[in-house]
C-alpha cells in the first residue's frame, strides 16, 4: 500500500550521516519520493544534491523542517512562496510564529517526525 510520490523539500539537509535530515532524505528516496535538499553546505546524500540556494519549485507536496526556529526565519518567505500542501515541523523545529503564517495560507501544518510518518505509512 504505497502512496503516490510526494515531491519533498528537506530544509536543513546535511550530508552528515548522524543527522536526522540525512536519514530522512535516504528514507524518502527509499519510499520513492522525489527530494530536494537545501542546507548550509553543498553536498550529496546518495543521489540527492544538497544545494545552498533556494530556487522556485513547482508542485511541492511537503516541506520538512530540520532547522531550529531561529534558523527558519531566513526561509519564511521561501516556504510560503512554494505553496506546499503541508509543512512538517520535526522535533526541535516547532515554531508557533511560522506555523501561524503557514496556517493562514491554508497550508497543512504537522508537528511530527518525518521518519516516523514514513515508517508507519502515514507520510
Amino acid at each position: 500500500m504505497s502512496s503516490p510520490p510526494k515531491k519533498t523539500i528537506v530544509l536543513g539537509a546535511s550530508d552528515n550521516p548522524e543527522r536526522y535530515s540525512n536519514l530522512a532524505i535516504k528514507r524518502l528516496r527509499a519510499h520513492g519520493h522525489p527530494v530536494i535538499g537545501i542546507g548550509k553546505r553543498k553536498a550529496m546524500v546518495e543521489d540527492v544534491p544538497v544545494q545552498t540556494e533556494t530556487s522556485p519549485v513547482q508542485d511541492i507536496d511537503t516541506v520538512t523542517l530540520y532547522l531550529n526556529p531561529n534558523n527558519q526565519k531566513a526561509y519564511y518567505n521561501y516556504i510560503l512562496s512554494l505553496n506546499p500542501k503541508r509543512v512538517i515541523f520535526n522535533p526541535g523545529a516547532e515554531n508557533p510564529e511560522l506555523e501561524k503564517l503557514i496556517k493562514n495560507r491554508g497550508i497543512n501544518v504537522q508537528e511530527a517526525c518525518t521518519l516516523v510518518l514514513l515508517s508507519t505509512g502515514q507520510y
